[in-house]
């Protein structure tokens, strides 16, 4: 798949971002000199360069330590996305699971990752297979990612409907089903957040 996205270094332009908000309250209708919109647009740049922050981070995975472990679980690492097709949120969770090849990652930096990915204009299936195939590019034996979504874009317009929806990328030795479903097993089945072995 080609990736068509501008690469972004740097800040965002914020005085740019305050004029183009100020004109779409125009455009909406809306007063921008009245009392409750008086610094909305410079709230919203900052609030921009906040929540699109991914395309300038580095999810620092090269940070690992040599230690010997069958299989690592991050489960519910918190999500919060921007839907590249309305420019409405999308947030969740996602379960990240890998097995190590000798060395395993600093536990903050699968988090890392995960805002990396997150904090920019996104679809939730790309996001999924992003973080999987960063992970994969390290020494890992394999990768599954998990995402279960809520989607305000299908909540508060068109179909309106309250579905959550759940995308799954793997690599490695997760292709096999057998090892897979295990994986899937230890990060779904829980009593009072204790997974049950």
């Amino acid at each position: 798949m080609t990736n068509n996205r501008v690469q972004k270094t740097g800040t965002i332009n914020k005085n740019k971002i305050e004029k183009l908000i100020t004109q779409l309250l125009v455009e909406l209708g809306e007063n921008p000199n009245r009392e409750g919109l008086i610094g909305t647009p410079k709230r919203i740049a900052e609030m921009y360069d906040e929540i699109f922050s991914g395309y300038k981070m580095n999810s620092e995975l090269d940070v690992s330590f040599s230690e010997e472990t069958n299989a690592i679980i991050a489960r519910d690492i918190q999500f919060y996305s921007m839907c590249e097709h309305h420019m409405l949120p999308f947030y969740g969770r996602i379960h990240i699971a890998y097995v190590p090849n000798g060395k395993v990652f600093g536990l903050s930096k699968l988090v890392r990752l995960v805002e990396k990915y997150s904090r920019r204009m996104q679809i939730q299936e790309r996001l999924t297979t992003e973080i999987a195939d960063e992970v994969s590019k390290r020494e890992v034996s394999g990768v599954i990612v998990i995402a279960e979504g809520e989607h305000l874009c299908m909540k508060m317009r068109g179909v309106r409907n309250n579905n959550s929806i759940m995308t799954i990328a793997y690599r490695g030795v997760f292709e096999e089903k057998g090892i897979r479903e295990n994986i899937l097993n230890l990060i779904y089945t829980r009593q009072n957040n204790i997974i049950n072995l």
